[in-house]
């Protein structure tokens, strides 16, 4: 059965995505399926930082941390049927946190290895030309979408979906129908793909030793096995998983506070990664760049330590501050409070802002759906 109609446990009465609509309870928010690693950026900016600062010191490991990155290519499979390439010094880069339960992600993430994943975290990543300040856009995993037509890695074609589920997109068609979706959605081509899953995430975070932030607020949650009180902490990779995973714990229950609350970690988590003394342990360095490099799946043309470190070097320059975070701007769906629609005006103000390498524009967020999570987390 297709990701996007397998109904969400939790939901009574919940249909497929690509059938009838019921309207839910007034009020009511979506019971999370599980609870999904979505700190998938501060994965991918850990790995660029590590790369970066280990320069030469990592080369002779060369062929050691080549061989731990997986990769898809994405431009054999989507060919030319994708949004032209706008040479203006700028970058987009899709980052996916995948919610496969295979191998040890199971355990980590709980349900039931079905064989299946999908892109439960998505972020467009924009790098301004000269590489100094980005841009971030969150893409809700509940946002109901038409999905394009998809053809997956073995040639076997899938056809386009109305009112999918976002998170979905990647089920059919794997990596290259959620960058299909996102461009579709968009009309900008992705220069860059980078996908994480539970695992690599937890991992990163122990090798680093843990990532200080502070809590305005309590945040307890027995579905994501978080319980802090308000104050500052030295999350473990366990603790941070729980946080990013959290939806319940804080705010009202919505997936776009379980953002607000992503967004200020990998805030918190970037800034730690360029403060961190890890040139001074070879040790840890090696530990970093192989934990980082076996993390993640990129496209084909970031397959190499070479290639990711090039790549990584066009980021080391943007610090937190100079990072803006947003959602797609989104409104709830009338006919299911579980689920969200794009606001067509406002994201293509969004989209059209980073097409033309512009700052995406605060009218663009303004009065859409947001969650009740901003400002419970910021860095130590």
């Amino acid at each position: 059965m297709s990701a996007e109609s397998t109904p969400d446990p939790g939901i009574a009465g919940k249909t497929g995505t690509t059938g009838p609509r019921h309207r839910a309870a007034k009020g009511r928010r979506r019971t999370s399926r599980d609870g999904h690693s979505r700190a998938a950026l501060a994965v991918v900016w850990t790995a660029a930082g590590v790369l970066v600062l280990g320069g030469t010191g990592i080369g002779y490991l060369y062929f050691k941390l080549n061989g731990n990155i997986k990769s898809v290519d994405i431009n054999q499979v989507l060919g030319t049927d994708r949004p032209m390439d706008v040479d203006n010094g700028s970058q987009d880069i899709l980052v996916l946190g995948s919610d496969t339960r295979s191998g040890s992600n199971k355990k980590l993430g709980g349900g039931t290895d079905d064989g299946s994943a999908r892109s439960d975290t998505a972020m467009v990543v924009h790098v301004y030309e000269g590489h100094k300040r980005a841009s971030v856009v969150s893409i809700p995993r509940d946002t109901l979408v038409e999905r394009p037509e998809c053809t997956d890695a073995n040639g076997k074609t899938y056809p386009a979906a109305s009112y999918a589920m976002f998170n979905s997109a990647y089920s059919p068609g794997g990596a290259a129908c959620a960058v299909k979706t996102v461009e579709s959605m968009s009309g900008i081509r992705m220069d860059h793909y980078v996908e994480v899953d539970f695992e690599g995430f937890e991992k990163l975070i122990n090798v680093l030793g843990g990532v200080d932030i502070t809590t305005t607020k309590d945040i307890k949650d027995p579905d994501s096995h978080l319980n802090l009180k308000a104050g500052e902490h030295t999350l473990s990779g366990k603790q941070a998983l729980g946080l990013v995973r959290t939806r319940h714990g804080v705010g009202d229950g919505s997936d776009l506070g379980r953002i607000q609350l992503q967004q200020a970690f990998i805030k918190a988590l970037i800034e730690q990664v360029k403060s961190v003394g890890i040139l001074s342990s070879p040790t840890k360095l090696y530990d970093l760049a192989e934990t980082a490099t076996d993390a993640v799946t990129t496209d084909s043309e970031l397959d190499s330590v070479k290639n990711l470190a090039s790549f990584a070097g066009g980021l080391k320059g943007i610090s937190p501050k100079n990072m803006t975070m947003v959602t797609m701007p989104v409104q709830y769906d009338p006919d299911d409070l579980n689920r969200v629609l794009v606001d067509e005006d406002k994201s293509q103000q969004v989209w059209a802002a980073l097409k033309a390498d512009r700052t995406i524009p605060k009218s663009a967020t303004k009065g859409t759906a947001s969650g009740a999570a901003d400002g419970v987390v910021a860095a130590s």
